[in-house]
């Protein structure tokens, strides 16, 4: 996969041939990839996880009138993830792991927005399929997903996350990028503060940009969870998409 490749097919929301004829509040929005530098500002900044994921391999600015008002993030997600499909390696698949925007922009940009990013990473990689995740603990269903035709396909394995003594909490892969290990008995003796957070499971959605690999699904198709059985959301502008 190359970013920038992805870069030089720079597209705005004006371009896109899906779906509704955009309003013209969503044509003056612009989509485009920005520096890693920008979106950690924003993300941290912005969205209620406050951090900007390891591994992060692609990253887009959402921008009206020339002002940053949103980032989606694309990186490395679960080690095994790919394993969701058969015949995938680790390099034919992402994961959405960040998305964030402002209030002023108008309505139905989330779903613009992902299907601009999802277009022009199936134009310009090698990718087969994404992933992404919906934290019921925070009241997430994956609604927008849902209205972007993601399948869905249960919870995943409940896995952990780690404060390190900052009062943020992170995936493992994250501080082993920053430490050199993802293992808490090494950090701890290191004299490194850490404190595992136990987390339920998450609602896991994948998007086939190759819909040829569909069948290689190795995880039931299920319905899609609704709003009464699990806290709904309302707009999705602050939504933690992470494994």
């Amino acid at each position: 996969m190359s970013a920038v490749s992805v870069t030089d097919s720079t597209v705005s929301i004006r371009e896109a041939r899906r779906g509704s004829t955009p309003t013209t509040a969503l044509q003056s929005i612009h989509v485009q990839p920005i520096p890693f530098v920008a979106a950690r500002q924003i993300i941290e900044k912005h969205h209620y996880l406050h951090s900007m994921p390891g591994a992060t391999k692609l990253a887009f600015g959402v921008l009206l009138d020339g002002r940053l008002r949103g980032a989606i993030i694309f990186g490395s997600g679960p080690a095994n993830a790919h394993r969701l499909v058969r015949g995938v390696d680790q390099s034919e698949y992402l994961a959405l792991t960040r998305l964030w925007l402002s209030d002023e922009l108008p309505s139905n940009s989330e779903s613009r927005i992902i299907g601009i990013s999802l277009r022009a990473i199936k134009k310009n990689t090698s990718v087969k399929f994404l992933v992404s995740y919906a934290d019921p603990s925070q009241g997430h269903l994956g609604t927008i997903y849902q209205a972007t035709g993601w399948l869905y396909t249960g919870l995943s394995e409940a896995m952990p996350v780690f404060d390190l003594g900052d009062g943020r909490t992170q995936h493992s892969r994250t501080f082993s990028h920053a430490f050199g290990s993802h293992s808490v008995k090494y950090l701890k003796s290191q004299g490194i503060k850490i404190k595992v957070i136990p987390q339920p499971g998450k609602h896991r959605y994948i998007y086939f940009l190759d819909q040829s690999y569909r069948e290689r699904l190795t995880v039931p198709v299920l319905p899609y969870p609704k709003k009464g059985l699990v806290h709904g959301i309302g707009r999705c502008k602050s939504t933690a998409f992470s494994p």
